[in-house]
């Protein structure tokens, strides 16, 4: 099923994307024994290293904790290692955690990916809408018109969008790389067509080379900027 975020200024264009029906199990990528057992507390945190560089997540156990475990879980599998952020949105998010994106194959259509078990089912999570703002920086889940559709796909607010408070799960945010987010969603786009009717594919999407899952007191924040002299 596609899985999309609809912003009030793209809901005529877009609509089609948010509302498509449910498809048959689908049979992508399906992730790796994990390497460690997850924890469910504020002390872990996931990195995505990028293209572009590092994107690092905390997370909000106590509003969504089934989706906290989900994401965690799979960035430690080694899910996320070559996925692409293959919807941006300038002013509204980014989007990716599709397993099609490591292909390019028009089988299999981006956005359409999620997370695919063994049996050849997709994993989908019951919703956890929360009191959780989604403001600049917010990691929430992207799903369709079912509310327990999420799986795999996830999208980072790089504005403020309130209007989907309480109608999509926000479960983390962004606590270092907030400019290479921007530098990813201000990528030029490739032209609407029958693959991207929307016009929000970038033509060269960004890749996440790698994502794991770190404990706080390992986490060394990147050094700050130097002001310029005067």
């Amino acid at each position: 099923m596609k899985r999309t975020i609809v912003a009030m200024f793209l809901v005529i264009v877009s609509f089609f994307a948010f509302s498509q029906q449910k498809s048959e199990p689908k049979t992508g990528a399906q992730p790796q024994k994990k390497e460690a057992a997850v924890t469910m507390d504020k002390d872990t945190l996931v990195v995505f290293e990028t293209d572009l560089g590092k994107i690092v997540f905390e997370f909000f156990p106590d509003k969504a904790p089934g989706h906290v475990k989900n994401f965690i879980e799979l960035s430690q599998s080694g899910f996320y290692n070559g996925t692409r952020f293959h919807r941006t949105v300038p002013g509204f998010m980014i989007q990716g955690g599709d397993p099609n994106t490591k292909v390019d194959d028009p089988s299999k259509p981006w956005g359409t990916g999620g997370n695919v078990g063994p049996d050849g089912r997709e994993k989908m999570l019951k919703a956890e809408f929360n009191d959780v703002h989604h403001a600049r920086g917010v990691l929430s889940m992207a799903r369709s018109s079912d509310p327990d559709s999420a799986s795999s796909q996830f999208f980072v607010c790089v504005a403020d969008a309130g209007f989907l408070d309480r109608k999509y799960t926000a479960f983390g945010k962004v606590i270092e790389g907030m400019e290479v987010a921007d530098k990813i969603v201000s990528a030029p786009a490739g032209p609407k067509g029958p693959r991207d009717p929307e016009g929000s594919r970038p033509v060269k999407p960004v890749s996440v080379k790698k994502a794991y899952a770190i404990k706080r007191s390992e986490y060394k924040p990147a050094a700050a900027p130097a002001a310029p002299a005067k």
